[in-house]
């Protein structure tokens, strides 16, 4: 009698758990990657970031304060030091406390805008693929890919919340820039912010991030793994100017 067929899941190996999901992208990236074809579920990556960015926030809250978070904000660009210099001393106090409390309700619901960003770029990837490869992949499947890789990122979060409570200097601090993973930890924004946002860009862990997403885009869409990675970093180079192009006109 000939043996019954294996079912496909034991052919393409086990199917894996979320969390196994979590911990591969790490250490395995293209087995998690590649089982995303199979149940491109993102639930998971994406409620763990919703939970680092609440706690991340709400150390920010007690060890540095959003009041302190908005001054060093405004330091930032000599546009708004300037115009703040030129107020009345009262005005100018009012005008920090009103922007340290939407800084404060913008920073707990950051997360929201996490969510759509990571949308934002899971489309872009999606419709880049689907045009310039031809690659059979979904939005789901894409959106996955992006909350998968962007893991790497919650680290860089978990590093700034143990620096803070191990009593780190926040004269500086913010929330762009909260730890040394990156040349522009160490430039002064207000000499050149142009010069700044691109070396703020070259962070370590959005590199890792963005190599990730490649390796997804790879394993799901069937592409080569040099496309994925010139369209990835492409796309970010393209970021990065316009970035810090905005940023250099409104500081």
């Amino acid at each position: 009698m000939a043996a019954a067929p294996l079912p496909t899941a034991m052919a393409d190996g086990a199917p894996l758990s979320q969390g196994a999901r979590i911990v591969n992208t790490f250490i395995a990236p293209a087995k998690s990657f590649t089982d995303l074809r199979r149940n491109a579920s993102w639930w998971a990556p994406f409620l763990l970031s919703v939970i680092v960015s609440i706690i991340f926030v709400a150390v920010v809250d007690q060890k540095v304060g959003f009041r302190k978070v908005t001054e060093n904000q405004i330091q930032m660009s000599p546009k708004a030091s300037a115009r703040l210099d030129q107020m009345p001393a009262a005005e100018g106090n009012k005008a920090i406390a009103s922007q340290a409390t939407v800084t404060r309700y913008i920073s707990y619901g950051f997360w929201l805008l996490i969510l759509i960003w990571n949308v934002i770029v899971a489309a872009i990837l999606l419709g880049t693929f689907k045009l310039g490869a031809g690659a059979d992949l979904t939005f789901k499947t894409s959106l996955a890919v992006v909350m998968y890789a962007s893991l790497p990122l919650l680290i860089k979060s978990l590093l700034a919340i143990v620096s803070l409570l191990a009593g780190m200097n926040t004269d500086s601090f913010t929330f762009q820039n909260p730890v040394a993973t990156n040349p522009g930890y160490r430039l002064n924004p207000a000499d050149s912010p142009f010069l700044y946002s691109l070396a703020t860009s070259l962070d370590i862990f959005m590199i890792w991030t963005l190599i990730l997403t490649a390796i997804g885009m790879s394993c799901v869409g069937k592409i080569k793994r040099s496309t994925t990675l010139a369209v990835v970093f492409g796309w970010y180079v393209v970021f990065m100017l316009v970035s810090a192009g905005f940023g250099a006109l409104f500081s």
